[in-house]
């Protein structure tokens, strides 16, 4: 089976003035559950169309939702799990249009942990759950209760305005990013604006010594010769008086030894060579001599240069003290200053440009509300008109069922308005609140007329209960509305009405028996005599006679 099977959809909603248009595509068509709760081993292959599951008062007729659920991602309770076995195992198939198989399993362990399969790959539960609700919707036992919470009654309407919806959401949430990074910077403008005296002072200090690297090594050997000028000079002279200035001196002593060659230069050409080499060293001591009297006389240091040098160092090692430990660090740290200084003064100023953004964007916000409060006006008579329609079929004849939109002070993720569905069941009294008018009875039928009307767009329905708190003629009325689901979509219901499970194409018992001392649940398709005698037994409590010609009329009702 190819990943592009297993990601097929089912088709859109249909429009609310008209019932929900056949929907194609996967068909649940078998089930495998494995020590779930009271099941042991159970296999059940399922037909298209309706399918009704009954049974006693605790048999467990809930399990076989349990179980689909799993593959919807529910919660896994341990608590599921047979007493006594190490994990539980619910697999699904599906026949695909192209005539393929795909499953679906979920494997959950007493530890808590489990394993999540498609078509036998391991995925993740999010990924199986998001997989198996393009193929099938559960109604719960409290979906009907849901109904109650404004959340849920605005998504009903909202499925009719996708469009202008999806719009006011990106507005709206431009908006609020904004406006989020807006109250940032502001909380945070004490916090700036005292980074930005810091970096900005860090920055100048740094900057007004103007550093270069490697220039305190010169700078120490010019501070160590000033400091030491009057021995340098003394030195000096020392040596002048040995070389120059003393009764006997290099200089005079070579100069008389240039002299005595004087005669033996004439006649050999090693002695005259010897004597220009002596005047030679003559020169270069000469030569020293003069500098050395520049040294013997500078005895006494420039007091400006000395204290230039000395504050210049000075001033480079403080900064050394406080962004080192070397110049090279120094330069590094000013340099990480002056990026952070730019983008907090980038800040400062983006805080002015943000706050017009802000307004800007809150007004986009409110026009795309505005129009989705036109789409919504638009839509919601129609649906209320197709909703009721189906209501009042299911033996509310005098019900009456509208939405109304009430402005928020401010706008809201979901609009400029909340929406909530305003119901009465009875003649002359004036619409209230759905939650404070309908009874458990009323409010399972609302709930059968949304999935009629709007459909779960997918291609299998589950109703667990729906008949909850309804009988006699309502109770025909529901088996009538879900036997026409299940002209469109494939229809699973959990029911202890005998009405109901009498309009279904596939009637399936559920039992509890005792096996080596354990309970065991089971689960069987009923023959036709068998399902005369469990509908006969829902309506009277035994297979009386009475109740058999009951149960008779009640089937002979769904094949006319």
């Amino acid at each position: 089976m190819t990943r592009k099977a297993r990601a097929a959809t089912a088709s859109p909603a249909p429009s609310p003035s008209v019932p929900a248009p056949a929907v194609t595509g996967p068909r649940l068509s078998r089930l495998e559950v494995r020590n779930l709760a009271t099941i042991r081993d159970l296999t059940l292959e399922f037909g298209p169309g309706f399918s009704a599951f009954t049974g006693e008062t605790g048999a467990g007729k809930s399990i076989i939702v349990d179980a689909l659920g799993l593959l919807l991602g529910s919660r896994a309770n341990t608590d599921l799990i047979r007493t006594g076995e190490d994990s539980l195992l619910v697999t699904g198939f599906w026949g695909e249009p192209d005539g393929e198989e795909s499953s679906a399993s979920r494997r959950v362990t007493t530890q808590g942990r489990g394993t999540a399969r498609l078509d036998g790959e391991v995925v993740s539960v999010r990924e199986l759950g998001e997989w198996a609700a393009g193929r099938l919707t559960i109604h719960w036992q409290h979906s009907a209760v849901s109904l109650l919470t404004p959340a849920n009654q605005r998504s009903l309407l909202d499925r009719q305005v996708g469009a202008e919806l999806a719009a006011y959401t990106a507005a709206y949430r431009a908006w609020m990013d904004a406006r989020a990074r807006l109250d940032t910077l502001r909380a945070n403008e004490r916090e700036r604006a005292r980074q930005l005296d810091l970096l900005s002072f860090q920055v100048r200090e740094i900057a007004s010594v103007a550093p270069q690297p490697g220039e305190e090594e010169p700078l120490t050997a010019e501070l160590t010769r000033l400091s030491n000028l009057e021995t340098i000079a003394m030195g000096a002279a020392g040596a002048l008086e040995l070389l120059s200035d003393g009764e006997t001196s290099a200089a005079g002593l070579i100069a008389d030894a240039v002299k005595a060659l004087n005669a033996g230069a004439k006649y050999d050409e090693t002695s005259a060579q010897l004597q220009r080499d002596l005047r030679e060293a003559l020169d270069s001591v000469q030569a020293v001599v003069g500098e050395l009297r520049d040294v013997a006389e500078d005895s006494a240091p420039d007091a400006e240069e000395l204290a230039r040098v000395e504050a210049r160092l000075s001033a480079l090692g403080k900064l050394r003290t406080k962004y080192g430990p070397t110049l090279e660090d120094v330069l590094a740290f000013q340099a990480g200053a002056e990026e952070e200084l730019a983008a907090l003064t980038r800040d400062e100023q983006d805080a002015g440009t943000l706050e017009a953004e802000v307004g800007r964007l809150e007004r986009e916000a409110r026009r795309a509300g505005e129009v989705l409060d036109e789409a919504r006006t638009r839509k919601a008579g129609p649906l209320a008109g197709a909703l009721v329609a189906v209501v009042r079929e299911l033996g509310m004849p005098h019900a009456r069922l509208e939405f109304r939109l009430s402005p928020l002070p401010n706008p809201g993720p979901s609009g400029l308005s909340d929406v909530a569905l305003h119901f009465t069941a009875n003649p002359g009294e004036a619409l209230g609140p759905l939650a404070d008018v309908a009874s458990g009875g009323e409010l399972s039928r609302v709930m059968l007329a949304i999935s009629t009307v709007l459909g779960a767009d997918t291609p299998a329905v589950v109703f667990d209960e729906v008949d909850a708190g309804i009988g006699g003629a309502a109770a025909l009325a529901v088996a009538e509305q879900l036997g026409r689901l299940a002209r469109e979509r494939q229809v699973l219901v959990v029911t202890h009405l005998a009405q109901i499970a009498a309009r279904a194409d596939h009637h399936y018992k559920v039992e509890k028996g005792i096996e080596d001392g354990r309970t065991v649940s089971r689960v069987r398709l009923l023959s036709p005599q068998e399902r005369l005698e469990e509908i006969a037994r829902m309506l009277s409590g035994h297979a009386s006679e009475a109740a058999l010609g009951h149960a008779r009329e009640l089937l002979a009702g769904r094949l006319a």
